[in-house]
């Protein structure tokens, strides 16, 4: 008759033992002629997160095999790798040293080791970072311009580069380069305003044209922006009626931005506006042009209305110390329009019995002011800006 016992207790399970009557002396074995399966946990297994799996006997007969028993019943966890320590410590030191490298601006030369759809893959000792395709440096798009990109960042895996940490994010695993901020520290410094660049046309957006730009070298090193009110003195609605990408073109540097990174280019400020200089294509003296016009140089200039917004700058501008008369002497209209908004320009002519030329200038329609001033041309710059600020 068989005898239920229970035994030894681990934890919250109940180690069950089966025995007949005839065999539980000679036999203190406790799985002996039951052939059975259950599942049972050791204390060690229950307790221990990395160790959830059941401990399965078999027993039958004289034979029992235990599946854990095999590697041993109390194993332990195997404790960490310290190589797996070594290596987050490395990691986590060389997000330190990129995120210095952002800090101080320092230029890094990384291997490519890899690109995507969307850029570089660079190595940065431990960790993998990524240059994306617009923060390359137009060397590499105008020696090759038939060339996808795809194409040239597959010439570049290998190769050296030299660029800057624009991003260390060590939280969302995030390191980005930029070689076109490497190369702007090493080439702006040679860019001044005023400077004629030869250029290719990069890329264009509605509001303008980017410009790369090519150094005496031979080689396109920066880029530059040409805004749509920059392309040509005649009204532009679409920067693309005008410039394509790969247009080789001269355009004047009329503004760096050294925080920024920026420069400012101008197709048309290589052409003289004839409003620099005279109103006679515009407003004829006698009066035979094709152009409409009113009112000479002798006539009524009490009888022209002032452009919109006009009158309050010429008021403004009679509080300034030195400007002792404005009035406006004669009006006419463009052909073609250069803007809508109200632009004011000194002309470069000398001043004649101490009056300066004024030229105003709305859609097609200009006015000549004549203003009587003891001040010199670049005192009569400061007043009208003076003016300009306090005018909304």
């Amino acid at each position: 008759m068989p005898i239920f016992s229970a035994t030894a207790t681990f934890g919250s399970f109940t180690s069950v033992s089966f025995l007949s009557a005839s065999q539980s002396q000679s036999h203190p074995s406790p799985f002996l002629n039951f052939p059975h399966k259950f599942n049972v946990k050791t204390p060690w297994q229950w307790q221990h997160p990395h160790y959830h799996t059941d401990k399965v006997i078999y027993a039958s007969g004289n034979t029992q095999i235990d599946r854990n028993l095999e590697s041993g019943l109390l194993q332990r966890p195997t404790p960490p790798d310290p190589q797996d320590d070594a290596r987050q410590a490395r990691r986590s030191s060389d997000w330190k040293a990129a995120k210095a490298y952002k800090d101080s601006g320092l230029l890094y030369n990384g291997r490519v080791e890899g690109f995507n759809s969307g850029g570089l893959r660079v190595r940065f000792y431990s960790i993998l970072g990524f240059l994306p395709f617009p923060e390359l440096s137009p060397l590499h798009t105008c020696k090759e311009p038939e060339k996808p990109i795809q194409e040239i960042a597959k010439g570049l895996i290998g190769s050296i580069i030299s660029a800057k940490v624009i991003l260390a994010d060590e939280d969302n695993k995030k390191l980005i380069f930029s070689e076109k901020e490497a190369v702007w520290s090493k080439f702006s410094k040679d860019v001044n305003i005023g400077d004629i660049f030869e250029g290719r046309v990069g890329y264009v957006e509605d509001y303008g044209a980017f410009v790369h730009l090519r150094f005496p070298d031979g080689l396109y090193r920066l880029t530059g922006l040409i805004h749509i009110s920059e392309v040509s003195w005649d009204l532009v609605q679409d920067v693309r009626d005008i410039l394509k990408v790969g247009d080789q073109v001269r355009a004047k540097v009329v503004g760096i931005d050294w925080v920024k990174s920026r420069i400012t280019l101008s197709i048309k400020q290589l052409e003289e506006d004839p409003l620099l200089e005279t109103l006679d294509k515009v407003i004829p003296q006698d009066g035979l042009a094709a152009l409409d016009s009113m009112s000479g140089s002798g006539g009524d200039s009490d009888s022209i209305e002032p452009l919109p917004g006009l009158e309050t700058i010429l008021e403004e501008l009679l509080q300034e110390d030195g400007i002792n008369d404005v009035r406006i002497s004669r009006q006419g209209f463009e052909k073609r329009v250069v803007s809508q908004d109200l632009q004011l320009w000194l002309s470069n002519a000398p001043p004649t019995n101490q009056k300066f030329t004024l030229l105003a200038r709305a859609g097609r329609q200009v006015q000549e002011i004549h203003l009587t001033t003891s001040l010199d041309q670049e005192g009569i710059k400061k007043a009208l800006q003076r003016v300009l600020e306090r005018v909304p």
